[in-house]
């Protein structure tokens, strides 16, 4: 599993220069560290995202994160688990309560590494984080879990403002209008 992500990481291609710097280091870290999967690789590990789309592609759904108070797309730790789509789609269905969702396709959606501030015994580390494009009914009821405060369908335009003008999240808008 881990030989077929590297390889869709290094075919995955972005206008976006800083996600070819990141592929980079994606593959790099993939290459040189087994434990990459796992959180207790605590200088940076792999995590698994979802940029969850409306059918009309017009809104996204956002959570307020309850540990990082700020609005963000749902994922989290891959743990140890190689296959980082499954990774996004089970920490969606977890933080959301969503059963529609559907990935678009099997491909990379968008590629960041991050920085996470320091946490009780926890350091600062980074997220390389992967992403993949869901779709979902918005009018589904959504349950959101201990590790959101909030959780709201969001118009495209209006998420620059709530994600303080979040330059990942920016990029996911923009690729979202057009993505196939």
């Amino acid at each position: 599993m881990r030989q077929l992500l590297i390889n869709d990481i290094r075919h995955y291609h972005s206008p976006y220069p800083i996600e070819l710097k990141y592929r980079d280091a994606f593959i790099a870290l993939l290459i040189n560290h087994p434990d990459c999967f796992q959180r207790t690789r605590h200088s940076g590990h792999i995590t698994g995202s979802s940029w969850i789309i409306n059918k009309n592609r017009d809104k996204a759904l956002l959570l307020h994160h309850a540990k990082l108070n700020k609005w963000l797309q749902p994922g989290g730790h891959a743990d140890g688990d190689e296959n980082v789509l499954q990774v996004a789609l089970r920490e969606a269905k977890e933080e959301t309560g969503l059963i529609s969702i559907q990935p678009v396709n099997n491909a990379i959606f968008d590629l960041d590494i991050h920085k996470i501030p320091a946490r009780g015994t926890q350091p600062e580390h980074d997220h390389y984080d992967i992403r993949y494009l869901f779709l979902a009914d918005e009018h589904e009821s959504l349950r959101k879990n201990q590790e959101s405060k909030d959780m709201q369908w969001c118009t495209l335009i209006s998420i620059p403002v709530l994600t303080n003008n979040n330059s990942s999240i920016i990029r996911m808008i923009k690729k979202s209008k057009s993505y196939k």
